[in-house]
This record gives C-alpha cells, sequence and structure tokens, in this order.
C-alpha cells in the first residue's frame, strides 16, 4: 500500500500503548515499554526523532539533584547510558569526565554540605572537595574564588541525536514500532476507555496514549480540553574554536558548574562549550507559543542568537577560565526548551481523563530521558509507581495555573536556576494565584506565607519587635523565636489557623461505602464519625492518608494533604470507574474553607458562639456534626494536627471570613491569635504524629511507617494491598520508623538528613524540628530494626558535622485525649 511505502513499515490499527513524540524521552519510554515486554509499543514522531528540543541540547549528564527521589531518576539514566552502546550496537557518545559544582561564597559552602547530608544515604557517589581538588580537575580554572567544590564522579555528557537513535534501535530491536512522519490530528476517548489516536496514514485504537510531545505537549493536550502548563524559554551555549591549552591537556575536562556566574562550562572536542542562564528580566519566553501554537514546519529551527543578553555570563565565565578571553567562538545555539512553572517534568497518569499519560515539561530532556522511561514503564505495567515522584506529578497543577502564572514562574524558574536552594524555600512570583481562602485579605501582611498547591497559607505571624519578611537559612533563623510563641500559645491558651489548602472530596451513591471499603486499610466511620485512613497501592505501598468522616449514610467527606488533591483524586476515581462502582464523587476544594481552632481555651471561645454542647462528653474526640456558629452553618469535626484540643471548622468560603471575625472576637479574654503551618509542625512532632510524603509514601509499607492502629487487616473487605501487606507482616520488617532527639547548636533537622552509626550510614530521618515544649530538636528517622530500640544512640549529619542522636519512646508529648484519659482514669483510681 501507500501507507507502507510511505512509512517503509507495516501499519498496526491496534496497540497497547501509543506514544506521542520522538524526542529523547519519548523513545526512551518506547525502548523501556518495549523490553519490559509489551507487546504493541507504537511511537507517532510527526517529522523526524529528534526535532524539537533534544537535537540541540548540550547533552549534560549528571547524578547531582538536589531533590530526593529524582536523585535516582539521574542515577538510572546514567547506568543506562553507560551500558546502551554495547546493547544496541549504536555508539551514543557518552564523556564521563566528572562534574564540579563550584561555591565561590559562604552560603554555598553550606548548601553544599546540605546537599552532602541528602546524599549519603543515597546511591549517587558525591563528594565535597576543597580548592586543591577542584584545580586537578580543571587546571585551566582562576583559583581566586574557588572555596569548595561538589564533585560527582560519572557526571559527563552525551550526543543527544546518538544517544535517541541507540534508544530508538533498542526499542525495535524488542519489537516496538516507530513511525514517521506521522503528526497526531486527533484524540478521541471511546467509551471503554481506550483512544482513537487519529493520524494522515489511519486510525489507531490504543489501550493507553502517552503525551510526550515537548514543546508541542500543550497542543496535544489541547486536543482533549486541557491546557497543560508549559512554556518554551529560549535557551543559548556557545561553542568556541580550537583552544591550545585544551589540546594540550592528557585527560578531559570535568564539566564545571559555576554557580555564581550562573553558567555551566565543559569541553567539546579540543574547544568548549558553556551555556548561561540569565536572569529574570533578561531571559526571553516563546509566549507566543502558548497563545498561538508552535509555527506548523518548525522542528530542527532554531531562534537568532542574542550575546549581549548573555554578555555579563561571559565575562564571568572568562573571569573564572582565563584561556576564553582569547578563544574564537564559532558557534551559538538558541533554542527552544520547555519548562513548567517549577521547572520539574510532568510524570504519569493525568487526572479527569482515562489512560491518558503525560512524560512533558522537561527542562532537562537528555539526563532524565533514561530513568522516567523506565519510572513510567514500570508506572504502566505494574499500576503503581516504583518509587515516589511526587514532585513530578503532572496533577500537581491545576485551573489556578493560567497562562499569567506559567510565565511569571517559567521566568523566575529560568532566572534561578543556580540560586542557593535553602530549606523551607519560597518563591514570589506569579502569587497569589485565583486560589484564594476566604480569611487571606485579613490574614495578608500579618505574617509570612507559604505557597501550596495555589493558595497562600501562613507559616508564621509577625508581632512588634520581630525581625520579619522571608529570610531563608541553613541555620535558625528569623522565625524560630515567633514560632515557639504559636506553640506556647496553642499549648497554653488558644490559637486559629487557615487550613483551607485541604484536598476536599465527598463520596456518595449506592456504592460508596464498598468504594471506601476497598479503597482504605481502615475500616469506614459511623454516621457522625470521623477516622484516618490509608489508601495502599497493590504491593502494600502507601499513596494516600485521608481523614474520612460520615456525614449522613452513605455520604463521606474526605481529606488530604494541599499537594495530594488531584494525586488521589485520580486514584479514587479510577478504581470507582475500573471496578464498576455506582457513586458519585465531587472535588470540593475550592468551595470549602478550613479554620483549625485548638488550645485549652478553644472550648469556651466556640461555646459562646453556638448553642450546641461542646463539652467533652457532648461533642467526643473525632465526632463530627451540622452546628450553628455566630448564626453560620459550619461543620465541625473535633480533631487537631496540633494533638491538642480543638476543632476543624469547614464553612462555606462566603461565610469563612465572618466566622473567623467572629472567632476572634469571641476569644479576645481567652488570648486568642493566629498561628501558621510552622508551629504546627513542631506541635505535630513532639506529638508523635506522622505526615505523608514524609514518614509515609510509595516508598514505604505502613507497617514500617508504625500505622499498624490505622490498618485493619482482618476486616471483611480484600482493601487494595490486603495481601502483599500479609506478606510483608509474615517476612518480618527489616527497617522501623523511630522518634530521636538530636543534640544540635542552632540548627535543626527538617528530613531526608543521614543518619551514622560507627561510621557507617545506617538510615535517614524523614521529618525534623525544634520541640519548644521539650526543648529539643526532635525527628523521624527510619532506622534498620536492630538499631531501633528505645536508648539506642545514633549520630546525624547536619552541615557536615555528625551530632549526636538518640531512639526515645514516642510520643514527647501526650495528646490532649490521651492526657484527659489519663486524667479520668487517675481521678477513679482516688
Amino acid at each position: 500500500s501507500l501507507k507502507a511505502q510511505f512509512l517503509g513499515k507495516r501499519w498496526k490499527d491496534t496497540a497497547d500503548t501509543v506514544i506521542i513524540g520522538g524526542g529523547c524521552v519519548g523513545v526512551s519510554l518506547a525502548y523501556h515499554l518495549a523490553k519490559a515486554g509489551m507487546k504493541d509499543v507504537v511511537l507517532l514522531e510527526k517529522s523526524e526523532l529528534t526535532a524539537g528540543s533534544t537535537w540541540h541540547a548540550a547533552g549534560l549528564t549528571t547524578y547531582y539533584h538536589p531533590g530526593i527521589n529524582l536523585k535516582q531518576v539521574h542515577y538510572d539514566s546514567i547506568k543506562l547510558y553507560e551500558t546502551l552502546e554495547a546493547e544496541t550496537g549504536q555508539a551514543v557518545g557518552f564523556h564521563n569526565p566528572g562534574s564540579v559544582r563550584i561555591a565561590s561564597t559562604a552560603a554555598r559552602v553550606d548548601e553544599m554540605k546540605y546537599q552532602m547530608t541528602r546524599t549519603h544515604w543515597n546511591v549517587t557517589e558525591q563528594y565535597f572537595i576543597g580548592p586543591e581538588k577542584v584545580h586537578e580537575l580543571f587546571p585551566l580554572l582562576n583559583m581566586d574564588k574557588v572555596l569548595a567544590g561538589l564533585y560527582t564522579p560519572g557526571d559527563g555528557h552525551i550526543d543527544p541525536y546518538s544517544l535517541t537513535m541507540a534508544l530508538a534501535a533498542g526499542a525495535r530491536m524488542y519489537g516496538a514500532q516507530i513511525y514517521n512522519p506521522a503528526p497526531v490530528s486527533g484524540l478521541k476517548p471511546t467509551s471503554d476507555g481506550k483512544w482513537d489516536v487519529e493520524t494522515p496514514h489511519g486510525t489507531i485504537r490504543a489501550n493507553r496514549i502517552v503525551n510526550s510531545a515537548g514543546f508541542w505537549a500543550r497542543e496535544v493536550g489541547e486536543m482533549i480540553g486541557f491546557k497543560h502548563p508549559t512554556i518554551p524559554v529560549h535557551h543559548q551555549y556557545v561553542v568556541t574554536a580550537t583552544v591550545p591549552e585544551v589540546k594540550a591537556l592528557k585527560k578531559e575536562l570535568a564539566v564545571i558548574r559555576d554557580l555564581e556566574g550562573s553558567y555551566y562550562l565543559r569541553q567539546e572536542r579540543d574547544g568548549l562549550l558553556f551555556g548561561p542562564y540569565e536572569k529574570m528580566e533578561k531571559m526571553v519566553l516563546q509566549d507566543s507559543w502558548v497563545t498561538d501554537g508552535v509555527p506548523p514546519g518548525f522542528g530542527k529551527e532554531l531562534f537568532e542568537s542574542d550575546l549581549d543578553r548573555i554578555m555579563e555570563h561571559v565575562e564571568m565565565a572568562m573571569e573564572m577560565v582565563p584561556v576564553l578571553k582569547n578563544a574564537d567562538i564559532i558557534n551559538i545555539v538558541s533554542g527552544p526548551i520547555t519548562y513548567t512553572p517549577d521547572l520539574l517534568p510532568m510524570v504519569g497518569p493525568h487526572h479527569g481523563v482515562r489512560n491518558y499519560w503525560t512524560a512533558i515539561g522537561f527542562g532537562y530532556g537528555v539526563i532524565h530521558a533514561g530513568g522516567i522511561g523506565k519510572f513510567l514503564s514500570h508506572w504502566i505495567m505494574n499500576g503503581e509507581p516504583p518509587y515516589d515522584l511526587i514532585e513530578c506529578d503532572p496533577n500537581r497543577y491545576g485551573k489556578w495555573t493560567d497562562v499569567p502564572f506559567m510565565c511569571a514562574k517559567a521566568r523566575e524558574s529560568y532566572g534561578f536556576n543556580n540560586v542557593v536552594g535553602y530549606p523551607k524555600e519560597e518563591r514570589f512570583e506569579g502569587r497569589p494565584t485565583s486560589r484564594m481562602s476566604g480569611v487571606y485579605e485579613l490574614l495578608k501582611g500579618k505574617g509570612s506565607m507559604g505557597f501550596h498547591a495555589g493558595w497562600e497559607q501562613p507559616h508564621w505571624f509577625y508581632k512588634p519587635g520581630d525581625d520579619i519578611g522571608y529570610k531563608p537559612s541553613f541555620r535558625r533563623t528569623n522565625w524560630f523565636g515567633p514560632v515557639g510563641r504559636e506553640c506556647k500559645l496553642v499549648m497554653e491558651k488558644v490559637g486559629v489557623i487557615d487550613l483551607t489548602p485541604f484536598g476536599k472530596f465527598t463520596v456518595k451513591g449506592k456504592d460508596s461505602h464498598k468504594l471506601l471499603d476497598r479503597l482504605f486499610a481502615n475500616t469506614m466511620p459511623k454516621v457522625g464519625h470521623t477516622n484516618i485512613s490509608h489508601m495502599l497501592t497493590p504491593t502494600g505501598r502507601v499513596f494516600a492518608e485521608v481523614t474520612i468522616t460520615q456525614l449522613t449514610p452513605g455520604e463521606f467527606l474526605l481529606i488530604t494533604g494541599s499537594g495530594s488533591e488531584l494525586h488521589d483524586l485520580r486514584w479514587i476515581e479510577t478504581e470507582a470507574v475500573n471496578g464498576g462502582y455506582d457513586v458519585d464523587i465531587s472535588n470540593v476544594t475550592d468551595d470549602i474553607g478550613v479554620l483549625g481552632i485548638a488550645g485549652p481555651n478553644s472550648r469556651e471561645v466556640l461555646q459562646k458562639l453556638t448553642n450546641e454542647d461542646m463539652s467533652d462528653a457532648g461533642f467526643k474526640f473525632l465526632h463530627c456534626k451540622s452546628i450553628q456558629l455566630a448564626g453560620l452553618p459550619v461543620r465541625a469535626i473535633r480533631i487537631s494536627y496540633t494533638g491538642e484540643l480543638g476543632w476543624e471548622l469547614y464553612i462555606d468560603q462566603k461565610n469563612m471570613a465572618p466566622v473567623y471575625q467572629a472567632i476572634m472576637e469571641a476569644g479576645k479574654d481567652e488570648g486568642i491569635d493566629n498561628f501558621g503551618t510552622y508551629a504546627m509542625a513542631s506541635l505535630r512532632l513532639e506529638k508523635g504524629f506522622r505526615g505523608w510524603g514524609a514518614e509515609m509514601n510509595c516508598d514505604t509499607n505502613p507497617l514500617e511507617a508504625g500505622l499498624d492502629y490505622f490498618i485493619k487487616l482482618n476486616k471483611p473487605g480484600d482493601f487494595i494491598g490486603k495481601a502483599a501487606l500479609q506478606e510483608i507482616k509474615a517476612k518480618g520488617l527489616k527497617r522501623k520508623l523511630s522518634y530521636i532527639t538530636v543534640d544540635t547548636d542552632d540548627i535543626d533537622p527538617e528530613g531526608n538528613e543521614t543518619i551514622w552509626c560507627n561510621g557507617k550510614v545506617v538510615g535517614n530521618t524523614t521529618s525534623g524540628a525544634y520541640s519548644y515544649t521539650a526543648q529539643q530538636s526532635l525527628a523521624f528517622a527510619y532506622l534498620p530494626v536492630e538499631l531501633s530500640s528505645v536508648g539506642q544512640k545514633v549520630e546525624v549529619e547536619l552541615l557536615g558535622r555528625k551530632y549526636p542522636a538518640m531512639v526515645i519512646q514516642e510520643p514527647l508529648v501526650l495528646t490532649e485525649p490521651t492526657r484527659t484519659r489519663l486524667q479520668k482514669k487517675a481521678k477513679s483510681k482516688a
């Protein structure tokens, strides 16, 4: 047929997976799926493989990533690239002379020490090195400003075109079909969850589709009604002619990243190649492509280069690497690369439709391609991710990620590429979004705000005499004192906190109870009751932690963390559809505001505003009631993440400000005031409360996380993950979540730090804070079972020092319900 002549191969009318886009990411996914044994993998490329952002990439490969989960992606990529040539017979041009990140300020030295403790418990090899070793790895460096370096052996660069061709050869070798030129002209969902993928050559019926279309990703998404927040930015790099001093070297120079100069620089044959990231106000966005689409036919084109725009970085590079001063520039490449608002890709199944997956928004596609191909193919084949990668979940964005926000954020992320990465980092461009809590106007300016899934939420509040504003640090900083004041407020009087960012869903209908029994490991609460429950993956990992309340018979309210809203909703809806449950699921996150009120005086304050009996007997712990508060309808649940006496109040957004104002007015005599999320984090930790995303996630099972109380292995319903959990229990645990105190000075643990014992790495912290009540640094940590007994001494690495730590009995501070119970017991004995 004509078609076969045109494509040079037999056309398939059906496929298991259709991948749209033949850059290095899409081709890597085709390779991994086919290699894992998937029979019908088809990749459609509109022009030729690598057209887009792959072919002109600088090809840098590094093990380093400041995050935790992405280190695994980088590791898997490099390990694949090392063996790909032997496997496929195709050269990939992989050079691995190592790389050095250069510190030329004291804050950078701290950042490198901070990154070392985040790496020691991970698989990556990484070293904090002095100036002599930096010079040895890059002898052409002007050492005047070099204080230290972060060295990752095995780093380097690869030829992106050759890499993609080798992956394509591997994909074909394992049976995948790659069709090009084969642009996709339409995507039509079928009633049974499949997709009709329309091309000029005919239509393919696919079980699932994956969008890996690079800077065309938004256009592919628009075919099915999504506006993916991806935007092309202009990135330039400069290539020089032969430099005699480079040619004379015996071995290839390490890649350097001069962080203050904000550029990378590497050897390219006998010359040098360097690429800067210019500041926010100088960088260029191709925002016309967002509004008008990518010009038809754009594929292997480049933008006009602009040396003036990067001149200050060129000058800094010449100062750091003096041989550049006399080097001739032979090429300036200015090409489009895709950014998302936070510079991380969007990887995984997308909420809102069935069997639509994305692998888009890669600012660093070459280093991510191998590892993401492996990660996604595992998820597609096994129904769950191989490890936690929530920061790349496509569902972290929503309707609030509009074009102005995306443009502001992409500019900021590009300009911030090499800024110091502090703990508790905040970035302020594009805020606030359209997502605003009903009390935002009353609270803004009164404290330091944090950004949570589009919402502004107070971190801590200002008082006269405070050192105010956002002042990030690796040590205790300006919020340390004020947060202690807020903890004291909640422990001794009464505090109010805006908890509106919670994800909130209602589930009702004939099969609501049955569906939730299948999804959750706990039994469902009775009407008017609340409990904490966990969704597990088939292999028994913790996919989500949710607070569930049965409001009326068969009608449930589900509450999850702000960062997991659509992540959890997608999982719930997918099970509802696949299992054929008759239910009605609504996302009410934006409609309902939430106030938390906590502290010993919280009962008196609420009692002034309602006729409902708020006493311990009248309104028990973990009970829920619809009440009138200050004459307005409120759903009150007696629960508090502070562990103190408290309620969460669920209020229509429009009534939120009047309810808040009434509470603050009523509580004047009781010493009422605001508190923020930093105080809540300290209070929850001293009570021994675990948090999703820290103590538990898709890397942990609930038994090692100490969640046994919430896991009902004997309930009649066969919940997802039950069989796997029974097996884990029978085998016995290898590690256990432990509760530790740390003897520190002006620094506190925050999570993801390395734990040492007898000079060996034995585990990692999951979260940490200062307990103001006990005046002690505290952390949760995973330790081998044999090191998890109370009294066990270990060390926690913070900023290059090992601080003594000890496993203690949890909790450090008893919760209010426990204290009340013990008091009653003591009275009855007396």
